[in-house]
């Protein structure tokens, strides 16, 4: 695509924001690369980084519901390890999806993402389908604790003041996704006017269940590979998230 091309559908998207009072943004993990968070399956991503220490193990059973209560010495010293998002700072699609809450036009952002990047750029209508970890609870009592503490401990596995093991509020594999934010996803897609969507194929759970809750009109997919809905996008970049919404004025 040339640069003129690029130059016209950036008018065509910040034409139909400009238009649209109720967006949706559905985000794959991918959003928080430029935030330099690694992603899991590309190339650079959690699962292709090959440390001596857990290389016995599947990558998706270092964040699965079985190791976290079969083995929490390894979830936990994997989790310390991979999963601090602390110092961390929100990029430019984060601090634009805040500004356009603020402008009201913004319904809601949709995430798969767990790091809250989101919410420290100030979005407040955040519905995190795969929980998040900034939230950190005990499993017995439901007590809340600070989220530096799974970063932060000193013993092999951290407890509750009650004597039960904590854990992040994340969405491991084997467990179901959060109820609540998916009943949420559901009715701001419903009513939304624009519906905005982020890396992912389209045939991965739960965007390809998602996706049919938008009755709207107008359909924008930003992705760098080719999906099986680019055809019936209203606008498509397989541009960078930065370099495309740097170009956005809200």
């Amino acid at each position: 695509m040339t640069t003129f091309d690029f130059q016209e559908r950036i008018k065509q998207f910040q034409d139909l924001i400009d238009t649209s009072r109720r967006i949706v943004f559905f985000w794959w993990a991918g959003v928080s690369t430029e935030s330099w968070v690694p992603d899991f399956r590309s190339k650079d991503g959690l699962y292709n980084q090959h440390d001596v220490q857990f290389e016995q193990y599947q990558p998706e059973y270092l964040l699965s519901h079985s190791c976290l209560y079969d083995e929490p010495k390894v979830f936990f010293e994997y989790y310390k390890q991979k999963m601090d998002c602390r110092g961390i700072q929100p990029n430019i699609t984060h601090i634009t999806l805040a500004n356009l809450e603020k402008s009201w036009k913004l319904s809601a952002v949709i995430t798969q993402n767990i790091d809250g990047l989101h919410q420290k750029a100030w979005s407040k209508k955040v519905f995190e389908v795969h929980g998040t970890t900034q939230r950190v609870y005990c499993d017995a009592c439901g007590k809340l604790y600070d989220p530096d503490i799974l970063f932060t401990f000193t013993w092999s596995i951290p407890y509750c003041d009650c004597g039960w093991m904590l854990r992040p509020d994340v969405t491991l594999y084997e467990e179901q996704l959060p109820m609540k934010a998916r009943q949420e996803s559901v009715l701001a897609l419903r009513t939304s006017d624009l519906f905005i969507i982020w890396w992912t194929s389209l045939t991965v759970y739960p965007a390809n269940t998602l996706i049919q809750y938008y009755w709207g009109e107008h359909f924008v997919i930003i992705n760098r590979d080719s999906t099986s809905q680019d055809r019936f996008a209203t606008v498509l970049f397989h541009e960078n998230l930065g370099e495309v919404f740097s170009k956005i004025q809200v």
